[in-house]
């Protein structure tokens, strides 16, 4: 996430906005988490439920936002009770250094704060038009992967090929350097202290309801609603050390 980037979103959201002190502006509505409160923050939707149709229905989106996505925020406002330094670090410091936590909440931390920088990150990612990209972006695809299609091609299987639940992503270097790399779970490439580019998940409730076990239709649908513009924001962040999550 940059700081265009959430200014953007802040202005179309309707939630009460605020600034953590790890510096990741989230926004919270407590009717889609629950009612829980706390220092993580469930950030809104920058597009309406329905923008990412036909190729994600509007009900997924939905719950997959106001139910999977709030869970994790709320169960890290419960880990914050008992390690309230989650909280007042950056996502991709604590993500880094797991191995730092109490005993009693790092598991928790794993799964949560994967899930909530993976899933802040897809959201952010979507609600475009698909296509192709432009700029530096596209340079580095065709650089690294020898074009769009073949990135695509490559993305494709390795989402295909990942075994139950997990995320497949483009990482990029502060060098500007592209890799696919697939993860379990709530895992997420900022646990080794690289930065995402874009990566789509994989868990079921992602796409259960339009596709049930059709993946593969699922993966190629997906590119149709990318944000290649706001892709193209990250690269630049990333090549400067300001992108986060």
């Amino acid at each position: 996430m940059t700081r265009r980037t959430l200014l953007t979103v802040a202005a179309g959201a309707t939630a009460i906005v605020a600034t953590s002190r790890d510096g990741f502006s989230q926004s919270y509505d407590n009717t889609s988490a629950g009612g829980s409160s706390g220092p993580f923050q469930l950030p809104p939707l920058p597009y309406a439920a329905s923008a990412l149709e036909p190729s994600i229905d509007a009900q997924t989106v939905a719950l997959h936002h106001g139910r999977h996505h709030a869970a994790y925020v709320a169960n890290l406002n419960q880990a914050a009770k008992v390690a309230p330094e989650i909280a007042k670090r950056p996502i991709e410091h604590v993500l880094s250094r797991l191995g730092d936590l109490p005993d009693a909440v790092r598991a928790t931390v794993h799964n949560n704060l994967g899930g909530h920088a993976n899933h802040s990150m897809y959201w952010l990612v979507m609600g475009g038009a698909g296509g192709a990209p432009t700029g530096e972006a596209m340079e580095a695809i065709e650089r690294d992967f020898g074009g769009l299609d073949d990135l695509q091609r490559r993305f494709n299987a390795a989402g295909a090929g990942v075994f139950g639940s997990g995320w497949v992503f483009v990482t990029v270097d502060r060098t500007g350097r592209l890799a696919i790399e697939t993860r379990p779970n709530q895992d997420t490439p900022l646990m080794d202290g690289k930065r995402v580019l874009f990566g789509n998940d994989l868990w079921e409730h992602s796409y259960y309801l339009k596709y049930q076990s059709r993946r593969a239709d699922y993966l190629k649908a997906w590119w149709d609603v990318l944000n290649w513009a706001r892709i193209e924001e990250r690269y630049r962040a990333a090549r400067t050390g300001e992108l986060t999550i």
